[in-house]
């Protein structure tokens, strides 16, 4: 069994004094911490300090929300992954919709990110997801293809190993609305089947998120999905006690 993976991206939100006081407030939460990995992907400003707060844990991991291809260079208001593990960060988020949609991220930006993050010794959050255009066009499958196929031709078997899968539908994001239980299971296992084609010894053990509006009340309905290995929280991980309650409640559905 893949153990959950439980994913809190913060986006622009939280000072590096709320940040610090999140992460006091979570040490101390009654969590099967053996059996479930967190992950707290914060702002900039707050890693250095995050850091600190967790150095010598083990129970926490430290993310980053984006890094740049370069490793160093005239690149007003980006950041290396040499920065970023001066401050204790072992996991970046890659990919994620708001950056291919606002910013205007190509998959072949991602895939550089994501081969400068593995090689430099970052693991990376992957994120894949279709709008609900494509869903209705019936092109989701298309889709996850291009974008996880373009970056799957790219990594070798041990690289793979590095990599987090997270499926964000773009139209379930920071709407309220929620693919049902059996779109997510069906979207997971042609994720899978994505892996399989170029690693099909492998594909197993790669973890599959879910991301979209994951809070509290839904998140036991979406844990009892077999293919779902955790979950890419936005909103609902603002909320110390409500993303506590959402690690406890997969933790106990997968290990039961």
């Amino acid at each position: 069994m893949i153990k959950p993976v439980v994913v809190a991206n913060w986006k622009m939100f939280k000072t590096p004094s709320e940040s610090v006081e999140f992460v006091d407030r979570l040490k101390n939460k009654i969590l099967d911490w053996e059996r479930v990995k967190i992950i707290l992907c914060a702002p900039y400003t707050s890693l250095f300090e995050m850091g600190n707060s967790l150095m010598g844990d083990g129970r926490i991991d430290l993310g980053a929300q984006n890094i740049h291809w370069e490793s160093e260079g005239a690149f007003t208001g980006e950041i290396s992954a040499a920065m970023l593990q001066a401050c204790g960060v072992e996991w970046v988020i890659v990919g994620h919709s708001e950056r291919r949609v606002l910013f205007g991220e190509s998959d072949e930006d991602v895939c550089r990110k994501v081969m400068t993050a593995i090689e430099e010794g970052l693991s990376v959050i992957f994120c894949v997801g279709e709008t609900i255009q494509e869903r209705k066009a019936g092109k989701t499958s298309l889709v996850l293809g291009e974008q996880l196929g373009t970056l799957l031709a790219k990594l070798t078997e041990d690289q793979l190993r590095k990599l987090l899968i997270a499926y964000e539908p773009i139209w379930a994001i920071g709407t309220g609305l929620n693919a049902t239980s059996e779109q997510i299971a069906e979207t997971h296992h042609i994720l899978r089947r994505i892996i399989e084609k170029t690693f099909p010894s492998a594909a197993s053990q790669v973890a599959i998120q879910y991301g979209g509006s994951v809070n509290q009340g839904n998140c036991k309905e979406l844990s009892e999905v077999s293919e779902v290995n955790g979950f890419l929280i936005g909103g609902a991980s603002l909320d110390v006690d409500q993303f506590g309650e959402i690690v406890k409640t997969i933790t106990e559905v997968k290990n039961r």
